[in-house]
Parts: C-alpha cells; sequence; structure tokens
C-alpha cells in the first residue's frame, strides 16, 4: 500500500514548530540588545589618552616654534652729541633766482602793499562865540539955538543901568523946531557881550557931552529891550590837531599794510623788521587851522617796501656750511637745527639784504647698524657691548640689550630679527 503524502503539519507538530520559532526569535532578540548595549559603552567613554597624546605633540612642537622662532633681539644705542656752533654772513638777492651757496646769496623777492582812507578827528580847540546885545535908541535935539548935530559912528551911550552901548553907524541929529527937539532912531551895539545887556527900556546919555551945553540937550531914551546878548564857546581846529590826525591815521595805515603784507607771505617766507620801509604818499585835512567846527576829516595814504626770503634756503646754506666742517664719519641732526638771524644792512629799492647767521646744531658719528646687526648674531649681552665698545669708543653715551622671551640669553641667529634702534 502506498504511503500518502500530507501537506498540512499534525496539529501537534505545528505547535512544536512555532513554539521552536518563539524560541529563536527570543534569542535573537536579547543578543541584539546585548550587542546594542555594549555598543552603546563603548562610545560614551572618555578619550582622554588620545587628548593627552595630542596636546603632548603640539606642546612639542609649539617649543620647537618657540626655540626656533621666537627669540630676538632688541639694541637701543644713544650716540654721544656734540654742538656745532656757527656766525656767517649770507646775502638776499632779488636778482637771482637759484641759491648760490658757495658765494653765499640766496634769491630775494620784492613786495609792497599800498593802503589809504579817510577818518574824521574832533577839533580840540576853543573860541569865544559870544553875543552881543543890539537895539535902537531914539535920540533927541534940543539944542538952542537951534542947529543940527552929528553923532559919528562908535558913539557911546550910557543907559541908566549903568550899560555902554555904542552907534554902529554915522548919525545926524535933526535941529529943534517949533520948541519941538530934532529926532532920529539910532541903532546901537552893547560895549561887551553877555545878557546883562539885554535891558528894558531905558533913557541913554552920551558920556563925552558931559561939561558941555550939550549933555542935557542931546540924549537918548528907548521904547525896546535890547536883545541877542549872551556868551559862550565853540571848537575850533588847532596846528595840533591836524598834526595828531595825521600821526594817527598814517600810523594806522601803516599797521594795516603791514598786516596786509604779513597775510600774503607764505609758511617759509621770511619777513624781517629792518627788511621794510614804509613811505607816507600823501596826508590832507578837509579844513584849515582855526576853523570852527567840532569834528574834521583827514586823509592819507601810505606804501610800504619790503624784502622777503625762503627759510628753507637759509636752512640749507646752513647745513651745507655744517658738512663742509664736520670730520668725514660724522653726521648732524636735521631736526635739531637752531638758527637766529636778524638784518645788518637794507637796500630795499637796490633789491639787497645783508643777513647776520648765529646757528647751531647737533653733529654724533656715524654708527653702521648693518655691520653690527651681522657681528651680534647668537651672542651673549656681554659680547655685543664689548663689540661695540671696541668699534666705537667714546662715540656712545649710552647702550640698552635687551632679548626676548625671557629665556633667551643669546641674540638669534637669524639677523632679520635682531633690531638695533639709534636714538638721539
Amino acid at each position: 500500500m502506498a504511503k500518502k503524502m500530507f501537506d498540512i503539519v499534525p496539529p501537534k507538530m505545528a505547535h512544536k514548530v512555532e513554539n521552536t520559532i518563539k524560541d529563536l526569535a527570543k534569542d535573537n532578540k536579547k543578543n541584539k540588545h546585548h550587542k546594542e548595549v555594549k555598543h552603546h559603552n563603548k562610545k560614551s567613554r572618555f578619550p582622554l589618552r588620545e587628548i593627552l597624546i595630542g596636546g603632548g605633540v603640539i606642546i612639542i612642537l609649539l617649543s620647537i616654534y618657540a626655540y626656533i622662532k621666537l627669540p630676538k633681539a632688541d639694541i637701543q644705542i644713544w650716540p654721544k652729541m656734540d654742538t656745532l656752533t656757527l656766525q656767517e654772513k649770507i646775502t638776499a638777492d632779488k636778482s637771482i633766482d637759484l641759491p648760490d651757496l658757495v658765494n653765499k646769496i640766496i634769491p630775494a623777492q620784492y613786495m609792497e602793499v599800498q593802503k589809504e582812507a579817510q577818518q574824521e578827528f574832533p577839533a580840540t580847540g576853543s573860541a569865544s562865540n559870544d553875543g552881543k546885545a543890539t537895539g535902537t535908541i531914539k535920540v533927541y535935539n534940543k539944542i538952542s539955538p537951534s542947529t543940527a548935530f552929528t553923532l559919528i559912528k562908535g558913539t557911546h551911550f550910557l543907559s541908566d543901568s549903568g550899560k555902554y552901548f555904542v552907534t554902529t553907524e554915522k548919525n545926524i541929529i535933526p535941529a529943534a523946531k517949533n520948541n519941538l527937539p530934532g529926532l532920529v532912531d539910532v541903532k546901537v551895539l552893547a560895549e561887551e557881550s553877555g545878557t546883562d545887556y539885554n535891558i528894558m527900556a531905558s533913557k541913554f546919555s552920551i558920556p563925552k557931552l558931559y561939561g558941555t551945553s550939550y549933555y542935557y540937550s542931546v540924549y537918548g531914551a528907548s521904547s525896546l529891550a535890547t536883545t541877542g546878548g549872551y556868551k559862550g564857546t565853540v571848537k575850533k581846529v588847532t596846528d595840533d590837531d591836524i598834526l595828531k590826525a595825521k600821526g594817527a591815521l598814517t600810523k594806522k595805515l601803516l599797521a594795516d599794510a603791514k598786516d596786509s603784507l604779513k597775510s600774503k607771505l607764505a609758511p617759509d617766507d621770511v619777513l624781517l623788521d629792518g627788511a621794510i620801509v614804509n613811505s607816507v604818499i600823501d596826508a590832507s585835512s578837509d579844513v584849515k587851522t582855526g576853523a570852527v567846527i567840532d569834528k574834521f576829516n583827514e586823509q592819507a595814504k601810505v606804501k610800504i617796501f619790503a624784502l622777503i626770503f625762503k627759510k628753507q634756503d637759509l636752512e640749507e646754506f646752513v647745513k651745507s656750511e655744517a658738512k663742509s666742517q664736520l670730520p668725514k664719519d660724522n653726521n648732524f641732526i636735521e631736526k635739531s637745527l637752531n638758527i637766529v638771524y636778524n638784518s645788518s644792512a637794507v637796500d630795499i629799492r637796490g633789491g639787497k639784504l645783508m643777513v647776520n647767521l648765529q646757528s647751531s646744531i647737533k653733529t654724533y658719528s656715524n654708527i653702521n647698524t648693518n655691520d653690527l646687526i651681522d657681528l651680534f648674531s647668537s651672542k651673549s649681552s656681554d659680547q655685543i657691548k664689548q663689540i661695540i665698545d671696541e668699534m666705537y669708543n667714546g662715540k656712545i653715551s649710552e647702550l640698552k640689550v635687551n632679548f626676548w622671551p625671557f629665556w633667551v640669553r643669546r641674540a638669534p641667529e637669524d639677523k632679520n630679527r635682531i633690531k638695533i634702534n639709534l636714538n638721539f
């Protein structure tokens, strides 16, 4: 009998297989979890060993770099200074364009400025401006026998208040007629100025007729008061006023002209006080001495001439003279140059100016820093000082040698890391 084949596993067998599969699945899961946990624990460990090793390597490399690259030498040298003084004379000449240092001539420039103005000044003199009183007197003629009477110009009349008046013109008083006295109006002027002569209506006599038969026959009387009498002073122009006005105005104009000229100078231009010439072209007043006026006008015109030169030309001349007097291996510090100058002779119109010079400049012996750097390589501080003493004995006032960093005891071999500074 043939055996039957079953595609379906019997229930007991199927159950057994299922359990076996589940057990295998559990084992796999446990193994996987164990591996994950183990792997996680391995990744979370701090890499101290690796850091220490890397840090040590870096420190070694930095130390090597510091030993090779960081050391440097800084040498400060103060040369011994001397002072060279010079006394010279030089000519500034407007006829040349370029300095001639051999013949001690530098170019000069001619400048001029003109100013004019008008200004009001007060009159300080005084003059009397008194007023004399005037009036009219009726003069009577009672001379008997009847006859005309002549009053010459300047005849004095005396008022009953004691004030004298004089006639201003010749007058003829007609003779009495029909028992009526002759009568004429006579203009009079007070003998003196002042308000005291402004008198009311008065009676008048003629003093010069006193003691004659005419004294009581010829007389005067006024019906109105005399007026116009007063006393006062007014300003007038004096000679001193005109002289002072001229002096003050021209002085101001010359100062303005000088300031204007200076404002046109370049920073390098030199204008000496002795190289300026002042000129008053014109000065006049609009009134004459004695003019009665409170104020008057003064007008003036001035011009100044000057010769100037360049400070740079002067300095170049002094430096050229200093070089010619210095030893071959010496030099000077240009910034220390000091020059005092003044004019000794001036010919403005001729365009020449003689200048006296007194100058000083600091000098020192030349020090070849390039040669020293070659000698300082790998030398100690004492060796460097010894080298300088041997080469520049008595020519150095102070020396400082500094190495860096602090552990360095010799100048580096690399000459580029040796620095020498000259201090003046």
